[in-house]
């Protein structure tokens, strides 16, 4: 939006695609926050191409894979936990999206920046907690919150894993060409 702020509309809600007015409605196309998962934008999209059936767009693979793992992960996850942990930045919309899907599970669920923002309230009565993170958040972060949990006495600590992420990137040809060069 900030690079063409004349040309874009954001949209948020299938409301905003019903009230959205274009001046050439064959020729729109959409974007999404890399962040949001598949299932957030699906209802959006769909409505979209009702009203737009020209309109252009991504891949579905072009959004974030980390993101829709970990929300699935946490689908999973919430029915058999008491509570759920996502570590995350408060803007971060994606961490703060794990805590709405634990929640829509009907599991308690906080947002929070590492394990000294744990409060002790929250665990009381609970047996089993689950802990996330945000797509950006550091693994360290993750190990000090079980770390947390274990100095206090927790024995069963269990991985819980829907998708093994093993997504590899390839440097670009330029940087690979340099490496080559120097062994």
């Amino acid at each position: 939006m900030g690079e063409a702020p004349e040309n874009i509309v954001l949209v948020e809600t299938e409301a905003d695609v019903d009230a959205l007015e274009v001046a050439d409605p064959g020729r729109v196309a959409y974007i999404s926050q890399t962040t949001l998962s598949v299932d957030e934008t699906r209802t959006i999209i769909n409505r979209l191409r009702e009203r737009f059936p020209a309109i252009a767009g991504p891949r579905t693979d072009d959004i974030c894979y980390a993101t829709t793992n970990r929300q699935s992960a946490v689908k999973q996850m919430a029915v058999e936990c008491d509570l759920v942990l996502v570590i995350g930045s408060q803007n971060s919309s994606n961490s703060q999206r794990l805590v709405d899907v634990a929640r829509d599970y009907g599991t308690e669920s906080y947002l929070i920046d590492n394990a000294s923002q744990v409060q002790e309230a929250w665990l009381a009565g609970k047996r089993v907690v689950g802990i996330s993170s945000g797509a950006s958040a550091p693994e360290e972060l993750v190990e000090r919150l079980v770390a947390y949990f274990t100095e206090r006495g927790v024995q069963d600590v269990s991985e819980f894993e829907v998708v093994r992420e093993d997504v590899r990137f390839m440097l670009p040809k330029r940087i690979r060409e340099d490496l080559a060069t120097r062994t």
